[in-house]
């Protein structure tokens, strides 16, 4: 099937509420994916990050079907192997004393976990969250999401919500008080641009959360799972939260998420307080396994830290070379970004990249997000980036 007859396809039947690129891929090996029509594309989307370990791992694969041929779903009232496995797996991962986990089917619903989890500990209804954050669009996700154009929809079945500017600590003071049960946090914003918080501010936000009796809440969702070269971004400094979201990565392609806490915190829920009909079943914990293996294995963190610092350099260079078009570079590990300075340019550029072979996205307006899989073979990953230079440059 051609590219214009799923188009046509998509249109009768569709719900059209995602805008999609002229691209159908089929096939996908590593970091380069292939489309109806044959043509190879590197890949430095990875899926939102979620194809960590590059599309198609042969671990990942074989973990998969077998899993498949032996167990694929029961309630959750019974054990299972590889569920305890997972669990165990995320105790030992996770910081400090976030040793408890309930296993999800998505990053948004690991959120929900997250602020039901919250309201439970703390007994109180109010949330504070960021400007330009993202932590899903389900309904208690959007409670709060820090992207006007998320939320603005749906406002009249959300209730009101403290949002304040990023990377801010007297802000986050003035909103955070003894009615606040939790202030939820991105380690570093994804979907709001790359946004790297100065040193210091997640450990000093920590504090101000526990001064009045709140939780912190971090938002792994894009960053853990080793993506900015620590486990969790939240490891760069010393920060154990309250509560912690995981996502994306964690299933390395396959759908699985997870909502963690400390003990003290999980000492304040009762049976039946939380429930999932899929969440936890055996095939997604073989393959959230499975990819933490690899990514140990593979030693794909430190992989991260150390290419993510050379793809920045390279990114610094670049905007340096020519600030008429670059306003900076920014992120951490291998979540980075170029800030443009012209939005029409920016907006043009993910399908003019598709002409070059590249896969890659804007988002919050003027910011390409470099967003590769972890263990992403150097050439592709200086390859692909030289193509989004060059039209930069362009």
């Amino acid at each position: 099937m051609k590219i214009d007859e799923l188009r046509r396809s998509e249109a009768a039947h569709f719900l059209p509420v995602v805008k999609r690129h002229p691209v159908a891929l089929v096939e996908g090996r590593g970091s380069r994916v292939r489309d109806v029509e044959g043509r190879e594309y590197i890949d430095l989307m990875a899926g939102w990050g979620v194809t960590c370990i590059g599309h198609c791992h042969p671990a990942l694969v074989e973990a998969i079907r077998e899993q498949a041929g032996r167990l694929m779903q029961t309630t959750n009232v019974f054990y299972t192997l590889p569920q305890c496995e997972l669990i165990d797996r995320l105790a030992d991962v996770a910081p400090g004393d976030v040793t408890r986990s309930f296993i999800t089917n998505s990053g948004t619903e690991a959120i929900e976990g997250a602020i039901k989890l919250a309201h439970r500990a703390t007994g109180r209804a109010k949330f504070v969250s960021t400007h330009g954050a993202f932590h899903g669009r389900t309904l208690g996700a959007l409670h709060v999401i820090g992207t006007e154009k998320h939320r603005a929809p749906y406002a009249p079945l959300l209730h009101e919500s403290v949002r304040v500017p990023f990377d801010d600590l007297d802000a986050a003071a003035r909103a955070l008080d003894a009615q606040t049960s939790a202030f939820i946090v991105e380690p570093v914003q994804g979907e709001g641009g790359v946004n790297v918080p100065r040193e210091g501010y997640l450990r000093e936000l920590a504090d101000l959360c526990h001064a009045v009796g709140a939780l912190l809440i971090c938002d792994e969702v894009q960053t853990g799972i080793g993506r900015t070269g620590r486990m969790f971004a939240c490891e760069h400094e010393g920060v154990v939260p309250d509560v912690m979201a995981l996502g994306k990565g964690l299933g390395g392609g396959f759908p699985v998420a997870a909502f963690l806490c400390t003990e003290s915190v999980a000492r304040t829920v009762s049976l039946g307080e939380h429930g999932t009909t899929f969440g936890g079943n055996p095939l997604a914990c073989a393959a959230a396994n499975a990819t933490l293996r690899v990514v140990e294995e593979e030693k794909l963190v430190a992989r991260a830290a150390e290419l993510g610092a050379r793809l920045h350099a390279r990114m610094r260079a670049f905007a340096a070379e020519r600030p008429d078009r670059v306003a900076s570079a920014r992120g951490k590990g291998l979540l980075q970004a170029l800030v443009l300075r012209d939005a029409d340019r920016a907006a043009a550029l993910p399908l003019r990249a598709i002409e070059r072979g590249v896969l890659v996205n804007v988002t919050a307006g003027t910011v390409v997000r470099f967003f590769p899989a972890l263990n992403i073979p150097e050439d592709d990953l200086f390859s692909g980036l030289d193509a989004v230079l060059a039209l930069v440059a362009d």
